[in-house]
């Protein structure tokens, strides 16, 4: 029960082909270089519009994050406040109950 089951390796069921060498190749670089190839990608025009558009994006984008990183440490402010609070309450009834007695 507690022994490790090891997987066994298949026999092989056919034939291999033995491995060629690898005789290195040389590498002919073309002296001419073609003028007439365009390149594959179109060049980006930012007209007014879309420019108006990225900058109101970004803004969005970054109020956006500000808004929550900003609840975020709310929320963790007002988590310590309270485990502050109620530290205080459980000190205050521990040291009520010791002069008590």
């Amino acid at each position: 029960m507690f022994r490790p089951k090891i997987p066994t390796m298949p026999t092989p069921t056919g034939f291999g082909t033995p491995p060629s060498a690898i005789e290195p190749t040389t590498v002919i670089q073309n002296a001419e270089t073609s003028p007439a190839l365009a390149p594959c990608r179109p060049t980006i025009q930012l007209t007014p519009g879309t420019a108006l558009a990225l900058v109101g994006g970004g803004t969005a984008v970054v109020l956006v994050l500000g808004a929550v990183l900003v609840s975020l440490l709310l929320a963790v402010a007002i988590t310590g406040a309270s485990v502050a609070v109620c530290a205080v309450v459980l000190r205050s009834l521990l040291a009520s109950d010791a002069k008590r007695r």
